[in-house]
């Protein structure tokens, strides 16, 4: 036999999200969140501010709605990118925060609301696809 065995223990490869520079830029130099998903609307980080602005005002009902949108904008590129619905979402990898963040904020607001079940699996998705954003969000 010869070359590298494969590891079929190994589970799916990390996803990383691509790169939108220029919303990333936006979002970066104060330009409002509202401004950067109108523009550029599949961008994750943008409804992530959105979701999180909106939560510590108290409108949690806006907040999970924003965080919703962002979520699944997020899932599509998710699955552009070859994610398969399970593995590792890396945290280091910057542009999944904004996924990442969407997640975590879906679960918060979903808590505030009373949507215990999806709070959970929304918490639970969160640590599954990455201890080190889990860590980060939920303890930072």
């Amino acid at each position: 036999m010869t070359g590298a065995m494969e590891n079929l223990l190994a589970g799916p490869p990390p996803t990383h999200l691509p790169e939108l520079p220029e919303a990333r830029e936006l979002l970066d130099s104060g330009v409002k969140a509202a401004d950067v998903a109108a523009r550029f609307p599949a961008y994750p980080a943008a409804w992530a501010a959105l979701a999180e602005e909106y939560f510590a005002q108290g409108h949690a009902v806006t907040s999970y709605a924003f965080a919703r949108t962002g979520y699944h904008r997020g899932l599509d590129q998710l699955r552009r990118s070859g994610w398969k619905g399970h593995g590792p979402i890396p945290w280091e990898h910057a542009p999944n925060r904004g996924f990442l963040r969407c997640l975590y904020a879906l679960s918060r607001a979903a808590q505030a609301i009373g949507e215990k079940d999806e709070a959970e699996r929304c918490l639970q998705f969160l640590k599954d696809s990455t201890e080190t954003g889990y860590d980060a969000l939920t303890k930072g």
